[in-house]
């Protein structure tokens, strides 16, 4: 007759770690039982929403995208344009046009991602759903609106700053005109630069009031481009006035103003101007988005 098999007796290291509770920690006053981290806990603050953004926007694909199609946009038209006029014998009769003016068509369609990338910041989250998991890591919708704004505007001006530039030396290099003067340079590169990010900015902030990419594109796309084809096609002596304040007021117009080539003439937009204007029209857009956020549901 086999006698029943006891089951082996477990290891007295096993029977501890199970038996035995996490002890506190010393000169903690931890209730036994509780585990207490070691990791120091801390509030969060603005500069961990800002590595959070700068994390999300620099890993994802469609960022790499768009400033990808931008850089290849400022850099081909940008070289191209020289290159065109150099061949064509035509640099010696370009008078008193700005060399860096040929740079201007790049950054015009290099603006169509900037828009992108800005809507796409904080409108795909609504789209995925992704914004819930962020305004549950940090529920204070202005301190996650001031870090998409800061970490988007820092990156875009970059970018597009050190773009600018590079494509002015080569035209400068290519071409056998005058030298741009000091004020040309900084407003070609520095102004064009502040003037792009804050038009991103302007397209975050209707995202953020949209809530919808392909809706917001279209608006800003829409503003981008619809009062410069409005006014080429107002023809009537009638419509003079409004097809002047059109071209006056267009984005590419205030884009041109940069180069000092301004196509609505010596009565429109001069100096830093535009650059004034999109920062007001930037600012109220970006309020109305903080009070969106703060007043609606996800």
């Amino acid at each position: 007759m086999t006698t029943p098999s006891t089951p082996p007796p477990q290891a007295p290291y096993q029977q501890q770690a199970y038996q035995q509770p996490f002890a506190p920690q010393h000169g903690q006053g931890v209730q036994a039982g509780y585990y207490t981290s070691p990791i120091p806990v801390r509030p969060a603050t603005l500069s961990d929403a800002i590595a959070s953004e700068w994390t999300k926007i620099r890993s994802v694909r469609s960022t790499m995208w768009t400033l990808g199609v931008m850089i290849v946009l400022l850099l081909g038209i940008g070289v191209l344009s020289a290159i065109a006029v150099s061949f064509s014998d035509s640099d010696s009769d370009m008078g008193t046009t700005p060399v860096l003016s040929l740079g201007f068509f790049g950054v015009l369609l290099g603006s169509i991602c900037v828009i992108t990338l800005g809507v796409m910041t904080i409108a795909s989250e609504y789209g995925t759903g992704m914004i819930r998991t962020t305004l549950t890591a940090c529920p204070s919708r202005a301190r996650v609106l001031t870090a998409k704004s800061v970490v988007f505007f820092l990156l875009t001006f970059t970018l597009t700053t050190v773009m600018t530039t590079i494509v002015a030396l080569v035209q400068t290099s290519i071409l056998d005109a005058q030298a741009p003067t000091g004020k040309e340079w900084l407003s070609g590169t520095v102004g064009v630069g502040l003037y792009m990010a804050t038009l991103g900015l302007l397209s975050l902030a209707v995202g953020a009031l949209i809530r919808h990419s392909a809706g917001a594109i279209t608006i800003m796309i829409g503003v981008v481009l619809l009062p410069l084809v409005l006014a080429i096609f107002m023809l009537a002596d009638s419509l003079t006035s409004i097809r002047q304040w059109l071209l006056k007021y267009s984005i590419p117009n205030q884009l041109s103003v940069f180069y000092d080539n301004s196509v609505s003439g010596s009565d429109g937009l001069s100096g830093w101007d535009p650059l004034w204007l999109m920062l007001c029209v930037t600012a109220v857009a970006l309020g109305g988005a903080y009070l969106a956020m703060n007043n609606r549901d996800v």
